[in-house]
């Protein structure tokens, strides 16, 4: 058997590796390294996620640049932030891929916290050097509006960048004098281009939003390869996001109210807008550490609709409770809050109504009940054991501001304070009599007096 040449073996060897070696590169620089974390497709060609990624990528280096104080707001990315999501991604897929950037939707949303970013127009410009085409919406400052100025300057709400089809939204959030975030909403002027993006899927814009100002605390992570903050609660971020509708005060409508009826001036009626102030924000403290939400009701939710402020005649303050947020320490919380239990009506399966009281203000708390497609509240006569009924179609919860207090109020409030103080709810009315002034009352019988010790309470 012939002697094999050891030079030669040695000089295949390194032949042979030097080849595999460079194809390895080869690889490593067509299919990895040159599209991220993911892979093209098998055709060669740029796949949606492969365009959303290097879209992404862009924006988030324009964005450090100019130290925007931005984080991931996009619900589907952070959607897929939670482990379920992605033990069941990870079994669809079994190669290097974008698992969490690339939702293969054609927006992706961010926020940034608009207070702490001087706007520099240096931005957009760098943005179009890049390639991207731009659509700003601006809007009118809410901040500046008052019953006395009714036009604010106009602030940045939204910018949407264009890159190869893919949209980024960013979204401005501002602070608001209520100890809260909000943002506005996204609204096209005549000459703007409809079809800039897929205006019906964007997370943000279909209305003014809201959030707590403490909230969301943000953390530095890296998704895919690219360094992002993100929410540090992000189930938490999600739920105030779905349910951060906000409504602005109607400013315009309520100057034109008070130049028709001027608000009370006198000290008593000063006095009493202070007083209710404070009790509006102690009661809404109180039943935040209880985590039961309530919204502005009857006098309450009528001042705030009408006239942005406080009916000084009306001489309390009204809020409402669906019966499924009761909770058994309710009155311990108000107690220790400073309030005094005035009185106690009905029983948690009927017309339970709760009232406190603070500095000579009322407080009365309606629980409210579902019963199909409307929802009621009940009343009770102390001195006959009448019961009585105030109807109301079925409504959702927005957010809105009273008195520098992030409150909830009816989003359908026009219907709302029409079906409690009817059409004519738009006219002050001094003389009011419970019972029998409200447009949705019915009489509901009466309580047994045998039970009236357990269920009519005086204090």
């Amino acid at each position: 058997m012939p002697r094999v040449n050891r030079t030669i073996v040695l000089s295949l060897l390194v032949i042979s590796s030097s080849v595999f070696l460079l194809f390895q590169l080869y690889y490593y620089r067509k299919y990895v390294g040159k599209a991220g974390p993911h892979i093209l497709s098998r055709t060669g060609h740029l796949t949606s996620s492969d365009v959303q990624w290097q879209t992404v990528k862009k924006f988030l280096a324009l964005a450090q640049r100019f130290r925007l104080p931005m984080f991931l707001a996009d619900t589907a990315a952070l959607g897929l932030l939670s482990q379920d999501a992605l033990r069941q991604r990870d079994r669809q897929v079994r190669e290097p891929h974008c698992s969490f950037l690339c939702t293969d939707r054609p927006i992706t949303s961010f926020a940034v916290y608009a207070n702490l970013w001087k706007y520099d127009p240096g931005f957009l410009l760098a943005a179009e050097q890049k390639g991207f085409e731009l659509l700003q919406l601006r809007g009118e400052d809410p901040r500046l509006a008052s019953l006395d100025t009714l036009s604010g300057e106009e602030i940045p709400l939204h910018f949407l960048l264009r890159l190869n089809g893919h949209v980024i939204q960013v979204v401005f959030l501002y602070e608001r004098s209520g100890n809260y975030l909000w943002h506005g909403a996204l609204r096209l002027r005549a000459h703007a281009d409809r079809s800039f993006a897929p205006f019906k899927m964007l997370d943000y814009g279909r209305h003014a939003g809201v959030y707590d100002r403490y909230r969301p605390q943000l953390v530095l992570t890296v998704l895919d390869g690219l360094d992002v903050q993100v929410p540090h609660n992000i189930s938490r971020f999600l739920s105030e996001q779905r349910h951060a509708r906000f409504l602005e005060c109607r400013y315009r409508d309520a100057h034109n109210f008070l130049q028709l009826f001027p608000d009370d001036s006198s000290a008593a009626a000063v006095d009493f807008r202070r007083k209710a102030k404070s009790l509006l924000h102690v009661a809404a403290r109180t039943l935040a550490l209880l985590d039961i939400p309530f919204w502005l009701s009857s006098g309450t939710c009528l001042g705030w609709f009408r006239q942005c402020g406080i009916i000084s005649y009306s001489r309390d303050v009204d809020v409402g409770i669906f019966i499924r947020d009761f909770r058994w320490d309710i009155v311990a919380a108000f107690r220790n809050a400073g309030l005094s239990l005035k009185h106690k009506f009905g029983k948690v399966e009927d017309s339970l109504e709760l009232s406190f009281v603070s500095d000579d203000v009322k407080l009365d708390i309606f629980f409210f009940y579902e019963d199909g497609d409307i929802v009621w509240n009940g009343g009770t006569q102390a001195k006959s054991g009448k019961k009585f009924k105030y109807v109301f179609p079925r409504f959702s919860l927005c957010w809105a501001e009273l008195l520098e207090l992030k409150v909830r109020v009816p989003c359908e409030t026009l219907d709302y304070v029409t079906a409690n103080y009817g059409a004519s709810w738009s006219v002050p009315v001094k003389s009011w009599d419970w019972k029998s002034s409200p447009s949705n009352v019915q009489e509901n019988g009466a309580w047994p007096p045998a039970e009236w010790a357990g269920l009519i309470q005086v204090y």
